[in-house]
């Protein structure tokens, strides 16, 4: 028996525990931002067979965008377009979420008619933009105003609703990976002395005022949340040594709700030499959560097995590998070897390296 070939039925009912986790790929190439039937459609109904699909990170309005050809959820054409995306996985049998995004200040003037991208604290991540002209080195962001922190709140809101209306079976918070919510979490990148700053209560404000709002129009049990508590050194982030503590509080808090899942990231680079770092996720924040505990970060078959085996995770989240094997489920299912990914075509436009990847099955065939 395979542990991820199991269903599983608790906050959420899936045939499976395999997950395919929420990947960027930048093919939405057209001026409103959407997702197109012919290449979004395809592309997710390929993956159908995952016990849940996340979709890439779409960004919940205008002033929220930070890459090239992201699709968004906060525009009419945009829930048409996800609407026949949710039609072709759920006439496959597959259940499919959809990543709320904001990327905060991961981002560039260019996307927003030159104004600043916005932030908790006005502090540069120093890293790089995917924008028009190719790679931009990030600016020093405007700190958000309590107004505009409101704005955001109705934004995602906003979007989750729109994702009702284009059949999603539920949302996911991108609150991970040195976007917005993320720069709130961290002392490094926010350094207010209102009150979204300072205490692990403070930090954490803007995450939960947006998941009250987000309650408000789809059930608690059709909302994830996403967190990468020991991410350092990438997407802007530093750790220091209220990280981890901050990220507990938040966890625990989180019981208090009956979310679909909580979804967390293994380290992304070595954090062995931190001595504030957590290096094994799941196992740390599983004894603090009741519900249920999605685990993502270079797992493989049996690393996946294992994990579900020990208790530690009820779901492994699988990035890249799902970019090269659209039938990752029955390739577990029958041991048949992976294909390989071509970084290469990781966000380039059109369906080279996106929909042409085959099925093991057609690869026999041949």
């Amino acid at each position: 028996m395979q542990h991820l070939l199991t269903p599983y039925n608790k906050n959420i009912t899936l045939k499976n525990r395999v997950v395919m986790a929420p990947m960027t790929r930048s093919r939405a190439a057209n001026d409103e931002k959407k997702p197109t039937d012919e290449l979004h459609g395809l592309y997710y109904e390929q993956r159908a067979s995952a016990g849940l699909i996340i979709t890439e990170g779409s960004q919940v309005s205008e002033r929220a965008v930070g890459y090239i050809n992201t699709p968004g959820i906060h525009t009419q054409a945009q829930v048409e377009g996800w609407k026949k995306v949710t039609k072709r996985v759920h006439d496959k049998g597959g259940k499919i979420f959809i990543q709320l995004w904001h990327v905060g200040r991961m981002s560039h003037p260019i996307f927003h008619d030159g104004e600043l991208p916005l932030a908790p604290s006005a502090i540069n991540p120093n890293e790089q933009s995917y924008t028009p002209d190719g790679f931009k080195d990030t600016v020093t962001p405007k700190e958000i105003t309590k107004d505009d922190i409101k704005t955001t709140v109705e934004d995602f809101k906003n979007a989750a609703k729109n994702a009702v209306a284009a059949g999603f079976d539920g949302v996911e918070i991108h609150s991970s990976n040195g976007y917005l919510f993320h720069q709130f979490f961290n002392g490094t990148s926010n350094t207010r002395t209102d009150e979204y700053g300072g205490s692990h209560e403070n930090k954490a404000r803007f995450f939960f005022e947006v998941l009250d709002a987000v309650k408000e129009v789809i059930p608690e049990e059709k909302i994830g949340a996403r967190f990468n508590p020991s991410l350092n050194g990438v997407f802007g982030m530093t750790m220091d040594e209220d990280t981890i503590p901050t990220f507990e509080y938040i966890i625990k808090k989180l019981n208090d709700y009956n979310l679909a899942y909580i979804h967390l990231s293994e380290p992304f680079t070595d954090v062995s030499d931190i001595p504030y770092a957590v290096t094994e996720i799941a196992k740390h924040f599983r004894p603090l959560y009741n519900g249920t505990l999605m685990i993502n970060g270079g797992f493989d078959q049996d690393s996946g097995n294992e994990v579900i085996a020990s208790g530690n995770a009820d779901l492994v989240a699988f990035g890249k590998p799902y970019i090269s094997n659209p039938d990752l489920v029955e390739r577990l299912e029958n041991d048949i070897e992976l294909a390989e990914w071509d970084k290469d075509t990781f966000y380039t436009p059109g369906k080279e390296g996106y929909t042409d990847y085959p099925k093991a099955s057609a690869q026999q065939e041949a």
